[in-house]
């Protein structure tokens, strides 16, 4: 193989992407599906190959801060688009709130789904960051657990709603000469 790319009409020009927040080049064919690019040419793992089909949820990721089903979504559709990871929520030293919550209730078992869990519940407290229970519920109606681990998930979704607050009260500034932040 030659090394200039650009030379060989059969090989595609680079897709460029912005992904957690860092400009990347990679080689693929513009309907490869995210999902692929993501875990095999970014090395990123949060994101898994569930059921192919967008149906269960653990491929999903944030394009422009709303879930997507990065299985079903092909490359091409995410240039010039902020795709956002599960490693871009935070990172395992300091763990963004919404993967706090989820740490803090244990709510995993065998965690596969925990991904898709996770990524929707921080695309839903984007738009709506005081989600009621019946509001997190019918946002992750469309995820699947097959392990059952149902209660947990809510537990963690609605403290992950506290942790959001919380974070965004530490980041509100000054009141009372406290910086807004709640002990």
């Amino acid at each position: 193989m030659g090394t200039s790319a650009n030379s060989d009409p059969a090989v595609p020009p680079p897709i460029r992407l912005r992904v957690n927040g860092h400009a990347c080049e990679v080689q693929a064919a513009p309907g490869t599906a995210l999902l692929h690019v993501l875990r095999n040419d970014l090395e990123l793992n949060g994101p898994k190959y569930g059921c192919g089909l967008g149906e269960c949820g653990a491929c999903t990721v944030l394009i422009d801060g709303v879930a997507a089903r990065s299985c079903v979504i092909p490359v091409r559709a995410a240039q010039g688009r902020r795709v956002t990871t599960l490693e871009g929520l935070g990172t395992r030293q300091r763990p963004g709130p919404t993967q706090q919550a989820f740490i803090e209730c244990q709510a995993a078992q065998c965690g596969y789904c925990l991904n898709g869990m996770i990524m929707t519940v921080e695309a839903l407290l984007r738009r709506n960051p005081s989600p009621t229970e019946q509001e997190l519920r019918s946002e992750l109606h469309h995820n699947l657990c097959r392990c059952g681990t149902h209660v947990e998930i809510m537990q963690a979704a609605l403290r992950a709603v506290e942790l959001k607050a919380a974070e965004a009260a530490s980041f509100a500034g000054p009141h009372g000469g406290q910086g807004g932040a709640a002990a």
